[in-house]
């Protein structure tokens, strides 16, 4: 019988789960989107956590044991350990790559970089919290004060761990388009135009508010890939992983098998 080796992914995106499989992360993508009898119509973000990684809340071990080929010697697809809340379960620490897939099943693999983005005081940003929160977030944080600020700075609005990436959005340039316009537009799918232009007034002439909630559901399911800015953040109180998107060159021609089918 062949020999596979066990992966333990962490789905970030649509849902949040823990998930034991034996196959490479360019045929779990595919599996999950076009492949399987109970594929999801959509992107899916996961992330490859420490093989060798155990906690107290995830009976991790005893699904990896349950993960082995079928009679047939095909590989065990998937094996679910949680379903629920997982990220709160997983140490930073313990994820080593992210995968974006397409909605074709394209997979790219992310590495982490110590570098996050370059800091601009004041501007304003779109954040897109991706899991446990699924809010969009106006903020004139930076992408690491932004992260400290949901996982320990307020109660009310934030969670233990989080992943959120930036949208690439041209404030300026939604502001002067709309300026004597009676109908708004915005070139984001699902986001009220009316609630982002008083949410943008709001940040700037009240100099005390540092963040701004736009809409409660994510817009990841309907905004592609080409949409998101510098990479994906997770956080937690005492620590952070940045994996961040390949430049626009790099993408065109190193990535140019996957870029082709995200825009």
């Amino acid at each position: 019988m062949a020999e596979y080796q066990k992966h333990l992914y962490m789905i970030v995106f649509p849902i949040n789960a823990l998930v034991a499989s034996q196959l490479e992360p360019d045929k779990f993508g595919e599996h999950y989107t076009v492949g399987g009898e109970k594929h999801y119509s959509g992107k899916v973000i996961f992330a490859e956590i420490d093989i060798e990684y155990r906690n107290k809340t995830c009976n991790i071990q005893k699904y990896l044991d349950l993960t082995v080929p079928h009679e047939d010697g095909s590989p065990k697809k998937t094996k679910f350990i949680k379903s629920y809340g997982v990220i709160e379960d997983i140490d930073i620490s313990a994820i080593q790559k992210l995968h974006l897939c397409t909605s074709n099943g394209k997979v790219l693999s992310l590495e982490p970089s110590e570098y996050t983005a370059i800091n601009e005081p004041g501007m304003i940003r779109t954040y897109q919290e991706i899991t446990p929160l699924e809010n969009l977030v106006l903020s004139t944080f930076d992408q690491r004060d932004f992260g400290k600020y949901i996982t320990t700075g307020t109660d009310s609005k934030g969670a233990p761990k989080i992943c959120f990436t930036q949208i690439e959005f041209d404030i300026d340039h939604f502001l002067k388009s709309n300026k004597q316009s009676e109908i708004f537009n915005i070139d984001l799918p699902r986001v009220n135009p009316y609630r982002m232009y008083d949410s943008i007034k709001e940040l700037r002439n009240i100099p005390d508010k540092a963040t701004k909630t736009v809409g409660l559901g994510s817009l990841l399911r309907d905004l592609s890939f080409s949409y998101l800015r510098h990479g994906f953040w997770f956080f937690s109180p005492t620590d952070y992983k940045f994996f961040p998107m390949p430049s626009i060159n790099d993408l065109e021609n190193k990535y140019y098998y996957w870029w082709k089918h995200v825009r």
